[in-house]
């Protein structure tokens, strides 16, 4: 083996693994943000739903933070798009202001922002598999 080939062999091992932590992030978020909805529920019906969705509320925003690290991982040594980054970057902001609205117990904008974001990452989720599917 050259070292050309020894290069690519790693550069694409690299993009690969990238691209599978890259939809397992989203995969995660995704998941989160369906619980966040599950905990939401349950919220309105019990004394205890509070400390759940607290709890997720959490959980959901250190997933969109791995979002955007596996997003620069992907990017960086694998060798993908950096456009990535930026629907990471912008969801980040998204899971921002949505804890800001939910300790301001703002559920006008809370709910229907919580319903675009799993949506979104929804989307994101069937974008990156349908990429891989391609691969």
């Amino acid at each position: 083996m050259t070292t050309q080939t020894t290069a690519t062999a790693t550069t694409t091992a690299a993009a690969r693994r990238g691209a599978t932590f890259l939809r397992t992030a989203i995969a995660l978020q995704t998941l989160t943000l369906f619980l966040q909805a599950v905990s939401a529920g349950v919220l309105l019906s019990s004394s205890h739903g509070e400390l759940l969705h607290g709890v997720g509320a959490r959980v959901m925003y250190g997933a969109s933070m791995l979002y955007v690290l596996a997003a620069v991982l992907a990017w960086r040594p694998g060798g993908g798009s950096p456009r990535s980054i930026g629907y990471a970057s912008g969801f980040l902001a998204l899971a921002s202001v949505q804890v800001v609205l939910g300790i301001a117990h703002v559920p006008s904008v809370h709910v229907p922002l919580g319903v675009l974001m799993f949506g979104l990452s929804v989307l994101a989720l069937a974008r990156r598999n349908a990429g891989a599917a391609r691969d």
